[in-house]
């Protein structure tokens, strides 16, 4: 069985003790597929107070977190066995599923949280970690996208989810996922779609993905460019189109006159 060793680097080890304390990466760690280490930055910071952090250069507002004890810190994790560094940061390449799948494969990811105004750039060019961001957004630190990016990739590590539970996820195929129903079967004057009752496995499975490409072209329609698409997958979603078309004609010559 492989285990997964994630080291987090971190300002703040506290806040990762709730999340990590349930779900999926708690069932993961007590199965041994993961090995999560928090780690506080202060420990290898310098000085009886121990500051890991210090003012910009060249003046401006925040604090900026010192190369020193980053530095120190990454190689004496990387001597014991710590993995990749990936620096958590609103500059860097954005997760995304096949990101997550390649995490998941590593042996080792060592996870670098910044703070305030970041890290001191010689850090990061001794260092050279992969700069990973969760959105086109700024937080207070990096311990929220750590925590996004472990939720991640530990789902995808074998033996976490049950066989094949995330083939179908939104991404996974490069489309988003279509609608998923549960009991009861009646809920407000809603009806689960009777395909979905019917026990024909090749028609509930079209029409998943018949759904998922509906789905897709009606929220995210730029990842078509990119979705391996059959020519069968094509053809539906033609017809998907045409329909959504011919709705909105009929929409727009039932309103109101002017």
């Amino acid at each position: 069985m492989l285990t997964l060793r994630i080291d987090i680097l971190t300002l703040f080890p506290g806040m990762f003790a709730g999340p990590f304390a349930e779900g999926m990466v708690r069932k993961a760690t007590e199965a041994g597929l993961c090995d999560l280490r928090v780690h506080d930055l202060r420990d290898w910071a310098l000085g009886a107070h121990r500051v890991a952090d210090d003012e910009v250069f060249g003046g401006g507002p925040g604090m900026v977190l010192k190369p020193e004890p980053i530095v120190a810190a990454c190689e004496a994790l990387g001597a014991e066995g710590a993995g990749r560094p990936v620096y958590l940061s609103p500059q860097g390449v954005r997760l995304d599923q096949p990101l997550a799948g390649r995490l998941a494969r590593e042996p080792g990811l060592l996870l670098l949280c910044g703070r305030y105004e970041g890290v001191d750039e010689r850090a990061l060019r001794l260092l050279q970690p992969l700069e990973v961001s969760i959105g086109d957004y700024v937080l207070t630190g990096g311990e929220l996208p750590a925590m996004v990016l472990v939720d991640a990739v530990v789902r995808l590590l074998p033996g976490v989810l049950a066989p094949g539970a995330a083939a179908e996820d939104s991404f996974a195929t490069g489309l988003l996922e279509g609608p998923q129903y549960t009991r009861p079967r009646a809920f407000r004057g809603l009806e689960v779609p009777d395909v979905l009752l019917s026990g024909d496995h090749a028609r509930i499975a079209a029409w998943r993905r018949r759904e998922a490409l509906r789905r897709t072209w009606r929220r995210r329609p730029e990842l078509l460019a990119s979705a391996p698409l059959s020519a069968e997958d094509r053809r539906v979603l033609s017809g998907v189109v045409e329909e959504d078309v011919k709705e909105e004609e009929e929409r727009g010559a039932g309103g109101p006159e002017g």
